[in-house]
C-alpha cells in the first residue's frame, strides 16, 4: 500500500511523485492501493499525483484504486473528469 501524506499541495508533489515508481514496482500484490486518509490539505496536484501512481501500476500490470479518499478530493476528480481512473478501494481489502 502507498500512503499519501497529509498534505499534498503543488508545492511537494513531485517530488513525492518522483519517489513512487520503485515503491509501486515493489509491491507484491496484483494490486496498488493508494491510501489518502491522511490527506488533510491538498489542490489538484493529489489528483496528478494519483493517475501518475495510476500509470506506474498499470506498466506493471497492476490494479490500482484509492483508498479512504476525502470528499473533496472526489469532487476534484469528477469537477476534471477523472473519477473513473481513480476508484475506491473494496473496503474488504487490507
Amino acid at each position: 500500500m502507498l500512503t499519501l501524506p497529509p498534505v499534498l499541495t503543488h508545492a511537494v508533489a513531485a517530488g513525492f511523485a518522483r519517489g513512487l515508481k520503485p515503491e509501486l514496482f515493489a509491491v507484491a500484490t496484483a494490486e496498488v492501493v493508494a491510501d489518502a486518509g491522511a490527506l488533510q490539505q491538498f489542490d489538484s496536484s493529489a489528483l496528478a499525483v494519483l493517475l501518475e501512481c495510476r500509470r506506474h501500476a498499470l506498466a506493471a500490470g497492476k490494479r490500482f484504486s484509492v483508498r479512504g479518499a476525502p470528499a473533496r478530493l472526489r469532487e476534484l476528480a469528477e469537477l476534471y473528469g477523472v473519477a473513473e481512473l481513480i476508484p475506491s478501494a473494496a473496503t474488504s481489502s487490507t
